[in-house]
């Protein structure tokens, strides 16, 4: 199972978490005042609680320094806003990224498993990337994250002699019931591989890429081909593989963070990064699929982002803007929203499984409604 990024366990952290604090709901005020339905006055308000910002080794898109320079960056999107704040932070984030950099490779030239907390979107050097790659695209730190990534993508040989991805993590998959001796490689959006893909795939589209881009991206692909089943229920993806052999992929909750949506964003980007129109076609028939079974929707009872329905509703709306066939996405948008609405509302306030941002998915998907700010770039959907 994949997880949201735990709970900061002190009040500092839990004020500078993307995830589930104040900061995280900035996102949403940010948003309403660049669409003039909200102040920056609330959003001055809301930034003010977040106190001196973390930069120790547990700094990441979601938390602390790199956190703050992300919501600073949608906030100043039309305009010189914070110019101050984001000039000092962009260092502060240079300089956290090679330290965290430095380690990653190190940890490769010893011979160790990778963890999550190394790579993946929520704690790792692909959140950071994603950040880079608004502030700085043409930095040398976005350029060194990139290389690190296609690194990670080659195979690695084990304490058992035998190959594995590169991206094999040595713990057991979150989830009280799963036993998994000898780790596993992820697969999903938010702790997988599919995170580095779709950072890469991004990268390319805005014209920046290094030395084996394709060669990475395509050895991922392959990866997830191997791992791939489909049957009269569509196609879909295990959210994991161990040494025992790929978990169950019974139809499961289409969500973003491990589920066929994310997924199936993550290849249609990188199939048009690599000019592969089958890969882009058979990503798209799986969201399809998937939101023609009732048995997945129903399984998604929470509004929330990262597992709910708020998640499923932005993931079609970015599949439909570069789909072959846009209306086949955009008109199952007021069914994902009648789902939406008549779902309980979340219990937290806070943005990855809370009230902010779901309505920042709701909003988004009004007739008619013009994004403000790619606020969803910190979920790699755009």
């Amino acid at each position: 199972m994949t997880t949201a990024p735990p709970r900061p366990a002190t009040e500092t952290a839990a004020r500078q978490s993307l995830a589930h604090g104040p900061l995280g709901t900035a996102l949403l005020h940010t948003d309403r005042a660049h669409r003039g339905t909200g102040t920056w006055q609330a959003v001055h308000r809301q930034l003010a609680t977040i106190g001196p910002l973390i930069d120790t080794d547990d700094a990441s898109l979601f938390l602390g320094a790199p956190a703050m320079a992300y919501v600073l960056h949608l906030a100043a999107t039309d305009g010189n806003r914070y110019a101050g704040a984001l000039h000092t932070l962009d260092g502060i984030v240079a300089a956290h990224t090679r330290r965290r950099l430095d380690a990653a490779h190190a940890r490769i030239e010893q011979g160790h498993h990778a963890t999550f907390a190394e790579y993946d979107l929520f704690r790792g050097l692909t959140g950071l990337g994603a950040l880079l790659l608004r502030r700085r695209p043409t930095g040398e730190e976005t350029r060194r994250v990139l290389e690190y990534l296609i690194r990670l993508t080659e195979p690695v040989t084990g304490p058992t002699g035998r190959p594995a991805p590169g991206w094999w993590v040595g713990h057991a998959p979150a989830g009280p019931t799963v036993t998994s001796s000898g780790g596993h490689a992820n697969a999903g959006l938010a702790h997988g591989i599919a995170g580095p893909l779709t950072l890469l795939a991004l990268a390319k589209r805005r014209g920046i890429t290094v030395d084996g881009h394709d060669t990475a991206m395509a050895r991922i692909c392959r990866w997830l081909d191997q791992i791939r089943q489909s049957d009269h229920r569509g196609t879909r993806w295990p959210r994991w593989i161990s040494k025992a052999g790929p978990a169950p992929a019974l139809p499961a909750a289409p969500s973003w963070c491990y589920g066929t949506p994310g997924l199936a964003r993550a290849q249609q980007l990188a199939a048009i990064a690599l000019g592969d129109q089958e890969r882009k076609q058979m990503a798209e028939r799986a969201l399809l699929y998937c939101l023609s079974d009732p048995y997945q929707l129903d399984q998604l009872t929470g509004r929330g982002l990262c597992h709910g329905i708020g998640g499923l509703l932005r993931t079609v709306q970015r599949v439909a803007q570069d789909a072959e066939v846009p209306h086949l996405f955009t008109d199952r948008l007021p069914q994902i929203s009648r789902r939406f609405l008549a779902a309980g509302p979340p219990q937290e306030t806070g943005f990855l499984e809370g009230a902010a941002g779901a309505v920042l998915a709701f909003q988004s998907a009004e007739p008619n409604a013009v994004p403000a700010t790619d606020w969803d770039a910190c979920l790699l959907l755009s």
